[in-house]
């Protein structure tokens, strides 16, 4: 009586797997390959920056043509949004392994009065000793902020010492030096991996 039971229970459950329509279909192609991050259109050249880096070198976004750039800005002094970004693309070039080695992260800081290269190295190769840092007068930081529209704000603490708030997105520069998408802080590893195996295919 059994057999009798669960014959039709198993014949149903193999037509339903027959038919196309009642299975869980992959993703296609087009979706796996639309970015987490908020696209740019029309792409447009990544604005140059003049600003020094870390690396002893100018930064010159046309010296990574070839690789993916990840431009971010923010500064050593900061508590936790800093930190978390840093940490978080630190985690995704090591999940691309062999990958990774096309991958840049330049760091800007926002608060050069504070930051000179020495420290800005020292800070970033916590993370991830390939990132760069980029640092300068306050004129050329706040003509780097404009270019990419990035706002920050000094706060003062009663103890005389202060901190700045930011905009905390990661600019995404593909291997042709165009700015090809945004994205907002709290992504995980996951969504920057995602993104970058996508933008290293182009």
């Amino acid at each position: 009586m059994k057999k009798i039971l669960i014959l039709p229970v198993l014949l149903g459950a193999a037509l339903a797997l027959a038919d196309p329509a009642a299975r869980p279909q992959p993703a296609t192609q087009a979706a796996r390959d639309q970015l987490k991050a908020g696209v740019l259109s029309p792409v447009m050249a990544a604005p140059q920056i003049s600003l020094q880096g870390t690396d002893g070198q100018p930064i010159d976004l046309a010296r990574y043509k070839g690789k993916v750039v990840l431009l971010a800005f923010g500064f050593s002094n900061c508590g936790e949004v800093c930190p978390i970004t840093l940490a978080t693309l630190a985690g995704a070039r090591k999940k691309l392994g062999t990958e990774a080695a096309y991958v840049q992260v330049v760091y800007v800081t926002v608060d050069p009065e504070r930051d000179t290269a020495a420290q800005m190295k020292k800070y970033l190769a916590s993370f991830d000793p390939t990132f760069i840092g980029g640092v300068g007068t306050r004129a050329e930081i706040d003509a780097a902020q404009k270019k990419y529209g990035i706002s920050s704000s000094k706060n003062s603490n009663p103890d005389g010492s202060y901190t700045i708030g930011h905009s905390s997105s990661i600019y995404m520069i593909d291997r042709a030096g165009g700015l090809r998408a945004v994205m907002p802080y709290g992504h995980p590893v996951d969504d920057f991996v995602h993104d970058l195996k996508i933008l290293l295919r182009s």
